[in-house]
Formats: C-alpha cells, structure tokens, sequence
C-alpha cells in the first residue's frame, strides 16, 4: 500500500487534497494508529515506518493539532477515498431536484391553443413539477400590457380552479422584465 499513492490518484491531475506519506514534510507529527489509538509526538520518519509496517498509508487528518503539531493517522487512504465518495454518491441519490417546465403564450393565444398549454401545464403540476407560465408581448402589445396580462392570468386560475388545482396551488411572485411577465405555480406538499 505504502508505494502505491506516491503518484497522482485524481482524474482531474490534481494532487489529493490530504497529504500522503512523504509529502507530509513536518519534522514532528502527533500520530494515530489504525486503530485509533493516540501514540503522541513523533518524528515524521518514524510514523512512516509505522505505516510501511503496516502495509498502510500515513495521512494528515490536520496541519494543526492542540499543540501546533500536525496530526497523521495510519489508515487504508484508497479505501478512505472509496467510502467518501460512496457517501457522496449515496447522499446525491436521495437528493430532490426541483424541474420547473416553461410554458409560453401570447396575448393572441387562439382558444384550442390555449387549451393544449393549459393540459401541458396541468399534466406537468400532476406529475409535481412546477410550471413557470410566461406572457410574451411584442410592439404594440405592450401597450395594453398590464391589463391582458391580467386577464390571462385570471383565465389560467380558472381553469386551473376547474380542474380543482387552484387550492393546493401556490403561485409565486410575478416577474416582470420588459416584453416578459411571467408567473411560477407549484402544488404544496
């Protein structure tokens, strides 16, 4: 094991983050055993002896310890890497990504379009995504920007009332940014 990791063990050619065997280049080191017993104080040389006897590596746990000195412990530094990023691994499984799905309409927006939007959205929120509807308006349409973009708002709760989602729905705060304006809706739970 001792000879093993002298090399660069990263894909990336990085050096390790944590100081291995003869890199570590502090005269006095507090050493701790693979078993987790507490040696003390001891010259750099003689703790990687230890861990050469033992077929393992010498790691540095800290640069600093209670008395200034650097701690190393004995310790398997591949298998040591191998349970980190298991642990990683294991942890961004059960992690939840959060998918907002756009849906865009024009002002113009014929009814049967409208409708094919609207299931999109209503299929997206059932499936527990969030749905950012956004209102597109261009040249002259920005002039009566503000009040039919309220009225498709209102259509849309509607029909998202007559589906029955509006009261577990929450909208989020309305965006506005200059032809844009758009609005996030997401079920609770």
């Amino acid at each position: 094991m001792f000879g093993i990791l002298k090399h660069n063990n990263n894909r990336n050619g990085r050096e390790p983050s944590q100081l291995i065997n003869e890199k570590i280049r502090a005269p006095q080191v507090q050493l701790i055993t693979h078993t987790g017993e507490n040696i003390g104080t001891v010259p750099r040389r003689k703790a990687l002896e230890m861990a050469q006897d033992a077929d393992l590596d010498l790691v540095m746990i800290s640069p600093e310890g209670k008395e200034g000195i650097p701690v190393v412990k004995i310790m398997d530094f591949g298998k040591s890497l191998y349970e980190k990023k298991k642990k990683l691994a294991e942890a961004k499984k059960h992690q939840k990504t959060i998918q907002v799905k756009e849906i865009k309409i024009r002002p113009k927006i014929g009814e049967h379009d409208y409708q094919t939007k609207m299931k999109q959205a209503i299929q997206f929120l059932n499936t527990g995504k969030r749905v950012k509807i956004t209102l597109f308006f261009r040249g002259r349409e920005n002039v009566t920007k503000q009040e039919r973009g309220m009225q498709l708002f209102e259509k849309i709760n509607k029909t998202f009332e007559e589906h029955g989602l509006l009261n577990n729905l929450v909208q989020e705060k309305d965006a506005r940014m200059g032809q844009f304006w758009s609005r996030v809706y997401y079920l609770k739970g």
